[in-house]
């Protein structure tokens, strides 16, 4: 299983980030290790800087490599949500140094999602809205009818370079309002008004 992690989806993300728009989607990898189904996120200790970024999560039901666009609605069937944890100032460093990015966004439990899956039959990507609190206060809003490159569109184009396996995951990419997390925050986050997430910062 793999992480893929789809970057700069968000008009609104990229300015805040101030950074180019893609011309084409952008992505990148976490390990499995990554990943995290429990409650509770330990601060790592090699970051001052972690930032929360949530995102819509597809998880890929079957093998696909050279997808077309218009069959690549076929290869997922339900949604959840994620936050992709990220070492600001490692990534900082990385990017002055012309360094890859993984020591900032794949270390371990960088990637919680939600146990529950929501069948995509159940969400309108046209009116489907995802928010995330902070201790309470909203911090991202989230429209995937937003997204710079749909899902499928993204599908298509990392198939062309990697296969996709059953249970692969794929975050769709975040909206504006990322910030800083401390030690002894909660996040939660929700989906169409449905509670998703809920992690504890140790």
């Amino acid at each position: 299983m793999k992480i893929v992690c789809i970057g700069r989806n968000y008009a609104d993300h990229a300015k805040e980030m101030k950074a180019e728009l893609p011309k084409e989607p952008i992505y990148f990898l976490k390990p499995d290790t990554a990943l995290l189904k429990e409650d509770t996120f330990y601060y790592p200790a090699f970051t001052k800087d972690l930032h929360f970024e949530c995102e819509l999560v597809v998880r890929i039901e079957k093998v696909g490599k050279h997808i077309s666009p218009e069959f690549a609605h076929k290869y997922y069937t339900h949604f959840t949500l994620g936050i992709d944890f990220t070492a600001r100032d490692i990534q900082q460093q990385c990017k002055v140094n012309g360094l890859p990015w993984e020591r900032a966004k794949g270390f371990d439990h960088s990637a919680p999602i939600s146990s529950t899956w929501i069948p995509k039959t159940e969400i309108d990507l046209d009116s489907a809205e995802f928010k995330l609190f902070q201790n309470g206060e909203l911090k991202q809003i989230g429209h995937p009818k937003d997204f710079i490159f749909s899902i499928d569109t993204v599908i298509s184009y990392v198939s062309q370079y990697l296969t996709l396996k059953t249970g692969d995951l794929l975050f769709t990419g975040t909206p504006a309002g990322v910030g800083p997390v401390q030690i002894g925050d909660l996040l939660t986050a929700e989906l169409n008004g449905q509670p998703l997430l809920k992690l504890k910062i140790a």
